[in-house]
C-alpha cells in the first residue's frame, strides 16, 4: 500500500527506520520523532539518526538529510524506537 500509493509522514519515517535497520544501521541510534511544526501548527514525524556526536534528520518534506541543529521550525514532542520512548520537554 505505502509503496504503491504513498503515505503520510509517519509511514515515511517508519519505512526509513526499518530500511536503515535492514541495511545494518544500529536501531538503537535511530528514533522516530513526533514534532510540532511551529510554522504550520501541525504535528509531523521525522526520523532522527545518530552519527557520532551528530544527529541527522530524515524528513519526507525535505530532500536533503539535515543536522538537527539546522531544523528550527520543529518542536519535538516525543520519540521512540523498538526499545524505548522518550517525552521531550520544552527548553
Amino acid at each position: 500500500e505505502f509503496l504503491g500509493n504513498g503515505g503520510d509522514c509517519e509511514d515515511f519515517a517508519i519505512a526509513k527506520y526499518f530500511s536503515l535497520g535492514w541495511l545494518g544501521y544500529p536501531r538503537d541510534e535511530m528514533r522516530i520523532v513526533v514534532v510540532q511544526d511551529t510554522n504550520l501548527g501541525v504535528p509531523h514525524a521525522v526520523l532522527a539518526v545518530g552519527r557520532g556526536e551528530e544527529i541527522l534528520i530524515l524528513d519526507n518534506q525535505v530532500r536533503e538529510v539535515i543536522p538537527d541543529d539546522k531544523v528550527v521550525h520543529y518542536a519535538p514532542v516525543y520519540s521512540l524506537n523498538e526499545r524505548s520512548w522518550w517525552i521531550h520537554t520544552p527548553k
